[in-house]
């Protein structure tokens, strides 16, 4: 058992106060957020307005949605207590988001690791990348988790010439199994994973747990998808250190299907061929390094907005019931 995991108690602390002040939302009034909804989208200029118009397109696919019955609606949606999978953090980041629209409006949902499109026009955490139409409709869900952004001392010339990575479930991605396989003893990687698994072929590869700032004395920090997207992505990309990864699948609300490989992170090869290549490269060339930090740290911002961002994601729902067009 990896002690320190358990005993992050700063981890603990932002779990608790996320559910406490949740559940202090979800008891209040649903008129008075409904009485906010035309105040949310007023004092933006017009670069703002156009940013935000672009990602609600990009959220959400006009020419995939189209009206039809839809199975629940929001005065149904309530907090499952008695259900076994609760779901907590996807169920109060929706209803977040909701509460600002009539109760008789309806829509679908499908919480979890979402994979494959959607059969209806469905409001999902994440979803595969592709640049057609798709009725899965991405919303800023288990954002504690994901959308942890964090600050790095750092400079990248003082870290280790070394990837590292500690993953959990590695069985249940190829590229993360591969990934440990290849390189657990190679000298320019600390790879490995924090548990073991259930019928486990590589129990070799278990190591101790290590922490954010563990991680980033490394100047490699593999960001490798595991049943949907890598959830470290996102704090990788706001550090000092540079994201390593195959080519990306999925996307949630970080819009990893926009991120640009070379630019905002070092894209290799599926079997890793290519992996120490890349890595020498960068630690030879720490100007073409640094240019890949500035560009992540661009994209990172956009993000720490807290006005924006809920004003992006009531547009958002707002789209959707509009396209969707389905009431009591």
């Amino acid at each position: 058992m990896n002690i320190a995991y358990y005993t992050d108690f700063g981890k603990a602390f932002r779990r608790v106060w996320y559910l406490v002040t949740s559940f202090a939302g979800y008891i209040m009034p649903s008129w008075w957020f409904r009485h906010q909804l035309p105040g949310i989208m007023k004092g933006f200029t017009p670069e703002e307005l156009e940013t935000i118009e672009r990602r609600v397109n990009y959220y959400c696919r006009a020419e995939a949605l189209r009206p039809t019955d839809l199975p629940v609606s929001i005065r149904e949606f309530k907090f499952p207590f008695f259900s076994k999978k609760r779901f907590s953090s996807y169920f109060f980041d929706l209803y977040y988001v909701l509460r600002y629209f009539p109760r008789e409006s309806r829509f679908a949902y499908l919480f979890g690791d979402i994979t494959e499109e959607t059969e209806l026009p469905a409001f999902v955490k994440s979803r595969p990348i592709t640049d057609g139409p798709t009725r899965s409709v991405i919303m800023k869900l288990v954002q504690l988790r994901h959308f942890h952004f964090i600050e790095d001392p750092t400079p990248f010339s003082q870290k280790k010439d070394m990837l590292v990575s500690r993953t959990t479930w590695a069985k249940a991605s190829v590229k993360r199994s591969l990934l440990n396989k290849l390189f657990l003893n190679h000298p320019m990687c600390d790879v490995g994973k924090t548990r073991l698994e259930e019928d486990d072929d590589q129990p070799e590869s278990v190591k101790p747990f290590i922490s954010i700032e563990d991680h980033l004395k490394y100047k490699f920090i593999a960001c490798v998808e595991g049943n949907d997207v890598a959830t470290n992505l996102k704090w990788v990309m706001s550090s000092n250190s540079i994201a390593v990864t195959p080519k990306l699948c999925y996307e949630t609300w970080f819009m990893e299907g926009t991120l640009v490989p070379g630019y905002h992170f070092i894209q290799v090869e599926d079997d890793f061929s290519d992996l120490i290549e890349k890595l020498q490269y960068y630690i030879d060339h720490p100007d073409a390094a640094q240019a890949i930090i500035d560009h992540a740290h661009e994209y990172i911002r956009q993000f720490q907005d807290s006005r924006m961002e809920r004003a992006i994601q009531v547009a958002v729902a707002q789209k959707y019931f509009e396209l969707t067009n389905c009431r009591e």
